[in-house]
């Protein structure tokens, strides 16, 4: 009965791996068919408009590219074994096009890496769309977008109407980073006479 058992389960597994060779690297979920690369971008994102829309109705709430990839293909019934990394930049360029040419805030800014970053990919949407250089800080200039986005699709703003803001991890960081800065500011003592660092014996070389 063992053997046989190992037999049987050595048997499913080889034909799972068959039946998932056989299926496209782009496909169909319902029936396993193949779906035109560029046909599937373009469904996800369509889908992706509405669900970038449902997070800014949530104030300062933001969405991952894995969790936007995955609810995409779920939505369209559209699945891929292509790398994340290799489609999602292409959706998130398109919501961004779609969302600028209705005359609204770039939707794109609501999705971030698991770090709370945005992309590179988020700097050329702002070239593209508002036809402009990037500014070097894309993470303030995607929290005034996302902002702007919960405004629009009515998150309820705490009293006074609230504010952008950096995703928690972002803003974590920076904190720690400006912390660190000053304290290795005040670990230096100064010349009160020429204002320089002084060495480790506490004389001013420059002032005696």
């Amino acid at each position: 009965m063992l053997a046989l058992t190992g037999t049987s389960h050595h048997s499913r597994r080889m034909s799972d791996m068959v039946t998932d060779m056989r299926t496209p690297g782009t496909y169909s979920v319902a029936d396993g068919s193949y779906v035109d690369y560029s046909a599937a971008i373009a469904a996800w994102t369509a889908a992706a408009l509405p669900v970038l829309e449902r997070v800014a109705g949530a104030y300062h709430a933001t969405i991952t590219y894995r969790q936007l990839g995955d609810e995409v293909q779920d939505v369209t019934g559209i699945h891929t074994r292509v790398l994340l990394m290799n489609w999602i930049g292409q959706v998130l360029g398109g919501a961004s096009r779609e969302s600028h040419r209705r005359g609204q805030p770039m939707l794109s800014a609501l999705c971030v890496h698991s770090d709370g970053t945005v992309g590179d990919g988020y700097g050329q949407a702002i070239a593209e769309n508002y036809r402009c250089e990037p500014p070097w800080d894309l993470d303030m200039h995607a929290a005034q977008e996302r902002f702007r986005c919960y405004q629009l699709c009515g998150a309820v703003l705490p009293a006074g109407g609230g504010e952008p803001a950096l995703t928690s991890q972002v803003a974590a960081r920076r904190a720690w980073a400006a912390e660190r800065m000053r304290a290795d500011v005040s670990s230096h003592l100064y010349c009160p006479g020429c204002n320089l660092t002084l060495p480790i014996s506490g004389n001013c070389e420059y002032c005696g």
